[in-house]
């Protein structure tokens, strides 16, 4: 069954923090691995900003899956600013990887696609906002709309989908998410950019339950691959 990520060879997650966007990226990886068994995958966790919660720490299962991982140097460490390593760039010059992106916050980390612009200029991407909007910068139409425009005049590039992750992880109400749902639908409408994905966590909801959420696109099941490190 193919899904929204397969559509181009390159995803990008962007949001606030706390939006879930990592865990987004892993799983987004980790599907098209599984879909695609033979083909070459990389992440590649821009987040320069945030060193507590990242897409790096699953680094040990999607390298059992043989899912190419790329972080910035002294990600993990002590160092105060880790650098980006220039392997960011093997998506751009190898064609026969397809790549996700896991950009940092809010504007400051989506500087770190600014100044790529060129390079994506040249390649089939989507770029995705993740939202909760059980989060503070993100909780009505007006602070998404807000996040949205400020985020694409950092990242120089236009959002091309939202994804609902509504979520306090275990604590996650049903109606949380169908919230969730109601007001990206109408910041949607509202500044033109599809609500393209929903995701709910793996098992929080039986079946008969989730069958009764009205989900504009794609349904994800998101399994957590992270932890916090402090």
């Amino acid at each position: 069954m193919s899904s929204i990520f397969d559509s181009k060879r390159l995803n990008i997650f962007i949001g606030a923090y706390g939006s879930g966007k990592s865990e987004i990226s892993v799983n987004c990886a980790v599907g098209i691995k599984t879909r695609n068994p033979g083909s070459k995958v990389l992440l590649a966790d821009l987040d320069i900003v945030n060193p507590f919660y990242r897409s790096a720490d699953a680094a040990r299962k999607l390298d059992n899956l043989d899912i190419r991982v790329i972080s910035p140097s002294y990600a993990n460490s002590n160092v105060d600013v880790p650098a980006l390593s220039g392997e960011v760039y093997s998506i751009f010059d190898d064609e026969s990887y397809v790549g996700v992106f896991d950009i940092g916050g809010e504007d400051m980390g989506a500087n770190v696609l600014g100044s790529m612009h060129n390079r994506l200029l040249g390649i089939d991407y989507n770029l995705f906002m993740v939202i909760n909007t059980l989060r503070p910068f993100t909780s009505d139409e007006d602070s998404i709309i807000r996040m949205a425009k400020d985020l694409e005049a950092a990242a120089k590039l236009p959002i091309t989908g939202f994804i609902n992750n509504t979520n306090l992880l275990d604590e996650t109400q049903f109606e949380d998410i169908v919230r969730g749902n109601e007001i990206i639908h109408n910041v949607s409408e509202k500044v033109g950019v599809p609500l393209v994905a929903t995701s709910v966590l793996d098992g929080r909801f039986d079946d008969n339950t989730l069958a009764t959420l009205n989900k504009p696109g794609e349904f994800l099941c998101i399994k957590r691959n992270i932890t916090y490190n402090y």
